[in-house]
Parts: C-alpha cells; structure tokens; sequence
C-alpha cells in the first residue's frame, strides 16, 4: 500500500507527500513532455482519476493509450490498473479528515454562496493544520535579513501581493511591490537589480501566470531568495521556492479561494510582529505615525485638542 503523508495536511498537499506523490512530483520535474503532462494530471485530479478508464485519462493529457501504460509501468506499477488503485488508496488516507469537515459543512450550507464560505473554513483549517511555527519563524528571520524584499502577484494574487507589502513595510528594510504600477514590463524592470541579498515573495493560486513564473525564474538565477506562497506542491512556483507556504484554494465554483493565502499572510505579519522587543517598538511607531489618518484617532486627538484649547481660554480669562 502507498505509505500515505501527513494525516493533517490539505489533500493536495497531503497526495503530493506520499510515496506515489513523490513518484509523480520527480517525473514532473524529470520526464519527457508526455510523462510530465500525465504527472500533471495525476496531482491536480486525484479524485477524478480513480474515476477514469485509460482511454479517458489519455484524452484528458492528449497522449495514448500507450503512452499511458509506459507511464504506469515506469512508476513501478503493472499496468494503468494498478496505478489507479494505488492513487485510490493513497487518497482514502488523504481524504479523510477534510471531507469529514467538508461534509459537515455542506449539511448546514443553505446556498452556493453559504457553501463558499464553508469551503474558506475548511481551506483555512487545513491550511493551519500543515504550518508549523518554525516554518514561519524561518521565513521571518529572512525577509528581516533582505536588503530588499520583493513581493510579486498577479491577477487575483495583486490584492494578496499588496496586503503583505502593507503589512511588512513597518518591520524590513526596504519594500517593493513588484507588479503594483504596472504589469509585466514595469514589474521586470523592478526586479532588473535584484541580487543574492533580496529575497522575493511571490504569490501565485491557480490560475498561474506565466509572467510570475518566469519572473520568479530570474530572480532565483540572479541569487535572491524565493518564498513562495502558492496552493501545491505541483504548482510551477513550488520548484522555485526556497521556502514554500502551501494556501488551500480549492473550490467548487471559482477557479480558486484566497482566503486561506490571506490567512498565511496575516499569520506571517504577526510571527514578524512578535519576534522580538524591537519589532513591537517598529509597530507602535507605525501606529503613532498614521494616527492622525485614522477616523477614532483623529476624533480623539480632535476633542482633546479643544478641550486643552478650552481650558486654556478658561484659564486666560480668570485672570484677566
């Protein structure tokens, strides 16, 4: 039987850490153009391939039905078969925590849109389930080393791209955000001076765009250091990434959930935050400094002023 991941990563995560996902992540990174497509195909639509014949997977990845049976056989299993049941069993290990909760959230979701904010939970929750503290702390103590942190996203990923620049500006040296005035040409001229003492965070959930991979691509060649914050570990920014934060996006309408990439983002925001006296004393001063900006305070600071203005023309005419 395929010896099955941790019980409480996201599926995703959790098939592409078994054996047999492990098996398939070396030949999407090592094998022909045919092998990596049915790679491919294998860790994004695990439950759909128990599913299918050898002729529907075959049409599925635009290879043949031979093509196929090689594929099964070079992973050390005898035929297309055995490979389907092995994908089964891996996947009844994988499934079970989360459909459990997923099950429990579609009895009292009353609508599609209700049915949505079920599926942000659970993603967020099998989210939190795979991080570790130290995983975060690492991350931490690079970005708080960079000369320069980049954050790139694209498309729906802009907004993310933009939440964690916000909220790493107080604690890093230097921060830019990479695609922010522009696309794709104004985001490669940012990164046109990047170097070993850089780091890049880039986010990107299906669906990938070219733009970030390729750019991500350049800014590990010219040394910098990658984190990148995507939905799986056959994601084509997961091979990139020096240190990787794996966001469950799936979801039954949208081409992919947010929510739990938001979540990492904040939670990365508050391990910085906290990492030290320094950090908080960056905070205050951050707080301090839009003050004035900000509704409550600006009410607070507003009334006081009066009333020491008040006081003042109180007391000037005492003793006139």
């Amino acid at each position: 039987m395929p010896a099955p991941a941790r019980s409480n990563a996201s599926p995703d995560i959790g098939f592409a850490e078994s054996t047999l996902g492990q098996s398939l992540l070396r030949m999407l990174a090592e094998g022909s153009a045919s092998n990596r497509a049915i790679a491919d195909h294998l860790l994004r639509n695990q439950v759909r391939v128990t599913a299918l014949g050898i002729e529907e997977l075959a049409d599925a990845c635009e290879v043949s039905t031979a093509t196929i049976s090689r594929f099964a056989r070079d992973l050390g299993f005898k035929n297309y078969a055995a490979m389907r049941s092995a994908v089964a069993e891996t996947l009844q290990s994988v499934l079970q925590p989360v459909e459990k909760l997923r099950s429990t959230i579609a009895r009292r979701a009353a609508s599609p849109a209700l049915e949505s904010l079920g599926y942000a939970e659970a993603g967020i929750i099998a989210t939190s389930r795979a991080l570790t503290k130290d995983e975060l702390d690492r991350i931490g103590s690079v970005l708080m080393r960079a000369r320069t942190v980049y954050v790139l996203g694209f498309g729906l990923s802009t907004f993310l791209a933009g939440a964690l620049a916000m909220h790493l500006q107080p604690f890093c040296r230097h921060v830019v955000e990479v695609a922010a005035a522009g696309g794709t040409e104004v985001a490669a001229s940012q990164l046109a001076t990047v170097t070993d003492k850089d780091v890049l965070v880039v986010i990107s959930l299906p669906r990938y765009t070219l733009a970030a991979v390729s750019l991500t691509r350049f800014a590990r060649d010219s040394g910098a250091t990658v984190v990148s914050i995507t939905d799986s570990p056959a994601s084509p920014l997961a091979e990139l990434g020096h240190h990787v934060l794996y966001a469950h996006s799936a979801h039954p309408v949208l081409p992919s959930s947010s929510s739990a990439a938001l979540a990492i983002i904040e939670a990365l925001a508050v391990s910085l935050m906290t990492s030290n006296k320094a950090n908080v004393a960056k905070a205050a001063r951050h707080t301090e400094a839009i003050a004035a900006y900000l509704y409550g305070e600006h009410q607070i600071r507003t009334g006081s002023t009066q009333k020491k203005e008040g006081a003042r023309k109180r007391q000037s005419v005492k003793k006139s």
